[in-house]
């Protein structure tokens, strides 16, 4: 509108109005799906869960779905690192943590898998098939870092909070 980008908690924002509506109404179906929304913004770096209810909340890092809480508890351990990664080490740590919520016999490739990516100056892409790959020999070359032990980490009982805390 106004030829300007909509603001990422706006457009979230739309969505969860939207799906709120049909909570309301007699015979209205509401959405049975959640969503994480990416996105950047002149505030910044933006991750919003909305659920079906109409609810949605900022995080610094978010899994949802069936089998999620292994990534929940990997992103949690591990969010400290985040603020001074580079994107091939994002893209890493996204990885570990899907990795981490398949079945044993399973191991992510190209056919099973992918990723998007948005920042600041670039537009959002999605990577899958062919050129997903030089991520996932990445993820592979790579040993499991320890998490990042800091104040923040240790303080979550004193109120600083973890990443699937709202913002």
């Amino acid at each position: 509108m106004y030829d300007r980008p909509i603001p990422v908690f706006r457009l979230v924002s739309a969505i969860g109005d939207k799906a709120q509506v049909n909570t309301q109404r007699y015979g209205g179906r509401p959405y049975g799906v959640g969503l994480l929304v990416a996105g950047y913004d002149e505030t910044g770096p933006h991750l919003y869960e909305s659920s079906p209810s109409g609810n949605f909340f900022d995080y610094l890092a978010m899994s949802i779905g069936s089998r999620s809480q292994s990534a929940k508890t990997y992103l949690e351990k591990h969010y400290l690192s985040f603020t001074d990664a580079t994107l091939d080490q994002l893209v890493v740590h996204g990885l570990m943590a899907v990795r981490d919520t398949l079945q044993q016999d399973k191991e992510l490739n190209i056919n099973n898998c992918a990723i998007g990516i948005v920042g600041k100056d670039r537009n959002f892409e999605i990577v899958e098939g062919v050129a997903l790959q030089p991520y996932l020999d990445l993820l592979a070359s790579v040993e499991v870092a320890p998490p990042v032990v800091g104040e923040a980490a240790m303080d979550v009982d004193a109120g600083a909070g973890s990443p699937m805390d709202t913002l």
